[in-house]
């Protein structure tokens, strides 16, 4: 499955530190986003950390026996250890977490791996799709029907998560078959982008742009134009299209 692709991270406008970090693997197996919390020094220390321990493990045990299901769990492990163990060295970071969406390309069967509110998108022809589904504390009101998905836009709480790298408790490592197809595109991306811009408005520079690196500028514009109030990451993958 030949992939075109690219990544970029903007501070902002609003923000003085960038918390997201990124990782796109040189040769196209995996790709990394995450948005880190707690204060300037603990977000950015939580997403370095998670994206490093992730590549680390991810590079090293590629070639293992492990299935990749199995590879995706252990490394997402490995990174939340790492971010507990940087905590109780650094009890001035005691708070910090981070989301984090991971797609792999190891097996005939792409996957992704995720924790938190950073997603995953697929647009096929004119079709945006998000793929993952955010762990937070408005996402579960609306599957139980106590909020539309527009209330839960603007709702107070839509940043409440309950699920990110760095806690003891955690328990929900969503991992996913995702289905690609050629001309298929790809946007993993922090919520700094989906905060400023609707899912139309991202299908729509999708659609328009197609050089990975043009689209991914046009993005983070876009996002910056509409007030740039957090720091915004993506990753876009082409699959078998002309670049």
């Amino acid at each position: 499955m030949k992939r075109l692709f690219t990544g970029m991270t903007d501070t902002g406008l609003v923000r003085s530190a960038n918390q997201d970090a990124y990782v796109v693997d040189p040769d196209g197996r995996f790709f990394i986003v995450a948005d880190g919390m707690g204060g300037h020094a603990g977000g950015q220390e939580a997403s370095r950390i998670a994206t490093e321990v992730l590549q680390t493990f991810l590079t090293t045990h590629w070639a293992s026996g492990m299935g990749s299901e199995q590879l995706l769990e252990k490394a997402f492990l490995e990174a939340n250890q790492a971010i507990l163990d940087d905590q109780k060295r650094h009890p001035e970071r005691a708070d910090m977490g981070t989301t984090i969406v991971v797609l792999a390309f190891r097996e005939e069967q792409p996957l992704c791996a995720h924790v938190g509110d950073s997603r995953l998108y697929r647009l096929r022809g004119a079709k945006l799709e998000q793929l993952t589904e955010d762990h937070t504390w408005v996402a579960r009101a609306v599957q139980l029907g106590e909020l539309t998905c527009d209330q839960a836009r603007s709702h107070p709480w839509r940043h409440v998560l309950a699920q990110c790298l760095g806690r003891e408790d955690l328990q929900t490592i969503k991992i996913q078959p995702i289905d690609l197809q050629p001309s298929d595109r790809v946007l993993l991306c922090t919520d700094g982008l989906t905060e400023e811009l609707s899912d139309q408005l991202i299908a729509n520079q999708l659609k328009a742009i197609r050089v990975c690196e043009k689209a991914a500028v046009a993005l983070i514009n876009a996002a910056k134009d509409r007030g740039g109030r957090d720091n915004i990451t993506v990753i876009i993958i082409a699959i078998d299209t002309a670049k």
